[in-house]
């Protein structure tokens, strides 16, 4: 199972993000994804640290496809992967309409078939070819006195692209066309009906198997030295599960909801995510239960970390990345630390 984790440019100091990476590097870390989200861009940051690290896989987790278009997308990562010397991953996600239409004023309608028409694009773009499309979402080239183009930039087919994905039709979407699926919200127990039915279906779409698809699955890791810490962990974190299930999204688009609920908590998302839109954030904190946070983290003791670990390993996760708690810098490189080689004892 190979390591990796997520960070971003913004919310900190930059300088110190950096320096986690390159220790990450030097830890063995073999994936650093840059998120987007709502914050910095994540393009940006990924060409600065292609200059200060050698080894390590650099990618984009994710870009919100709409906010650019897909020729956009495909110049980003064909200038990334040149830079960073073929070690870039593209990773794309339809966000959602709270991102997409309240700070980018573009439509969330039809995001699976923007999702498939941008990875269409892409790839042709990236292969060297004159792009052509005529879809719902994409017109290349727009009737008139334009031809197609294709990039002046050398082909580069091989980039891998990995989709973040969580509703049904969506995975579906993953297991057909992608390299690699960026999931959350996961918990190994429920995961073979809510996310590994609908890969697998895609999969066999495209005469594939999950041999051919890397599962990268994020989690917060966090060592308790003992039960009563773990206590005091589990409770700090209901709020930020109480966000997910609640403010994730709008009223009525939550896909960490709904992925909650295919996995055995619907009436408890359900209940937090009205408490949530009420305004009550403090009582949708509390109706988070200890096994929803245990359930979708690496958070306990060593024992209880290791334990999880395999959980994970045997339920199909190829790749996991690693959110480590720290109250600064060596608090959460140690973390890190701790979590590799945990990683590394597995078979």
């Amino acid at each position: 199972m190979r390591t990796a984790t997520t960070i971003e440019a913004s919310g900190g100091s930059w300088r110190e993000t950096v320096e986690f990476v390159v220790e990450a590097e030097k830890l063995g870390l073999d994936v650093c994804w840059v998120a987007e989200a709502w914050g910095s861009d994540a393009v940006s940051a990924l060409g600065f640290l292609a200059a200060r690290t050698d080894r390590m896989l650099l990618g984009s987790g994710v870009l919100q496809v709409g906010t650019r278009s897909p020729v956009a997308v495909a110049q980003a990562a064909s200038t990334l992967a040149d830079m960073s010397g073929g070690r870039f991953l593209l990773g794309l996600g339809a966000s959602g309409p709270q991102v997409l239409e309240g700070l980018h004023g573009v439509a969330f309608a039809r995001p699976l078939t923007r999702l498939r028409e941008t990875v269409e694009i892409v790839r042709s773009a990236l292969a060297g070819d004159r792009i052509r499309h005529d879809g719902r979402a994409y017109t290349i080239p727009l009737p008139g006195e334009s031809r197609p183009m294709r990039l002046s930039a050398a082909a580069n087919p091989d980039v891998p692209l990995y989709l973040a994905t969580m509703s049904p039709r969506m995975l579906e979407l993953t297991g057909e066309l992608a390299d690699g699926w960026l999931g959350t919200s996961f918990v190994p127990e429920g995961a073979p009906d809510a996310y590994f039915a609908h890969l697998d279906a895609g999969l066999a779409v495209a005469g594939r198997t999950r041999a051919d698809l890397d599962v990268c699955q994020g989690a917060e890791v966090c060592f308790a030295a003992d039960e009563g810490e773990l206590a005091t962990i589990v409770d700090d974190r209901r709020r930020g599960l109480a966000f997910s299930l609640g403010g994730m999204g709008s009223a009525s688009t939550n896909f960490y909801n709904a992925a909650y609920g295919r996995q055995g908590w619907a009436d408890v998302a359900a209940a937090v995510r009205e408490r949530w839109q009420a305004g009550d954030r403090d009582g949708a904190a509390a109706l988070v239960t200890d096994d929803m946070v245990l359930a979708t983290t690496l958070i306990g003791t060593e024992d209880m970390v290791r334990a999880r670990l395999r959980v994970w390993h045997d339920a199909g996760v190829d790749t996991v990345r690693l959110y480590p708690a720290g109250d600064d810098l060596d608090a959460r490189l140690t973390t890190l630390a701790r979590a590799i080689e945990l990683v590394r004892e597995l078979p």
